[in-house]
This record gives structure tokens, sequence and C-alpha cells, in this order.
């Protein structure tokens, strides 16, 4: 049998996108919030919205599989956090995986190709937000150079989180 495996997405994958990050970001954080403010949040999260993200040239996504299907994705983007910078600059928006991908290199893999395809872009900084109680996540972008730069208010219905915003320089 094979391991996990990598590739860039289709437009055929965002469904299955959309599925993996719902129940990834429900699984995580959904206990953090009222029903109505996550109900709120995951309501932008529409194929429509999905499918303008893939098209635009501004985004890329990259997806994981094993034998079993998806196991986790990236999608990078142009910068959109409130960061201070004058650097040329990509945003990692999104590493999501199932809970049977952890622990397995799924993630390191994504984030080699996160790394990569910024630097391809001639970017000079990766900026990301985490969650300032996702201990594990922090610890998995410290350990590529990720430092925290500041705070950032991640909004989840009516509900604000406290983010950490971190950049690598590359």
């Amino acid at each position: 049998m094979t391991g996990p495996t990598t590739r860039d997405a289709t437009a055929a994958d965002l469904p299955a996108i959309d599925a993996l990050f719902r129940e990834s970001f429900v699984a995580t954080f959904g206990h953090l919030y009222k029903p109505e403010d996550l109900a709120a949040f995951l309501a932008d999260f529409t194929l429509a919205a999905w499918t303008r993200e893939f098209e635009s040239a501004d985004h890329r996504f990259r997806v994981a599989e094993d034998a079993g299907g998806m196991i986790g994705y990236a999608k990078i983007g142009d910068l959109t956090l409130p960061a201070q910078t004058e650097a040329k600059t990509v945003e990692l928006r999104q590493l999501y995986l199932t809970e049977r991908a952890k622990g397995g290199g799924v993630a390191q893999s994504l984030m080699a190709w996160v790394i990569d395809t910024a630097r391809e872009r001639g970017a000079d900084e990766l900026w990301l937000s985490v969650y300032v109680d996702n201990h594990r996540a922090r610890r998995f972008y410290e350990r590529y150079g990720f430092e925290t730069q500041g705070i950032y208010a991640f909004k989840v219905g009516n509900h604000l989180d406290e983010d950490h915003l971190m950049r690598l320089e590359l």
C-alpha cells in the first residue's frame, strides 16, 4: 500500500475540500462558539466562494490523498492579514487535515509545497494566523521558523477569537 500523496487541486476537488474544511474546523474549534456564530461563519463557505478563489490567479490549492480519499489541503493567496510589512508576501490561508492524517507527515508535505510555492512567486515573507490556543499548530509553524508578529482578531459569526499573526522570512 502506498502512502499519502499530494497534487495540485482541480475544480472537481472543491466539494471535498469544502467537506474536509468543515469537518476539521468543527472538530477542532466548534466547541468554542455558539451554534449561531459557527453557522454564520460556515455559511460563507459555499461552492461558489470556493470556485471564485480557485479560479483567481491569487490563490493556489494543494490536496493530500491516501487510499481512503482526501486527507488534507493547503490554500495560499495574496496577503489579506493586517500585517505590517513592505515585503513581497504570500499568505497561508488554510492548512487543514483529517484526524487520520495527523502525525503522518502530510502537514509537512503540504508545508513544503507552501514554502516552495511562495518562493516561486518571489515572496520574501510568508504570513499566517493561528488561534492562540492551538498549541499543536503553533509549535508546527515555529519548527519552520515562523515568528509571532502580533495579534489578530479572527471573526467567527459575532465571536472574536485572538489569533497570532506569524511570519516566516523566506
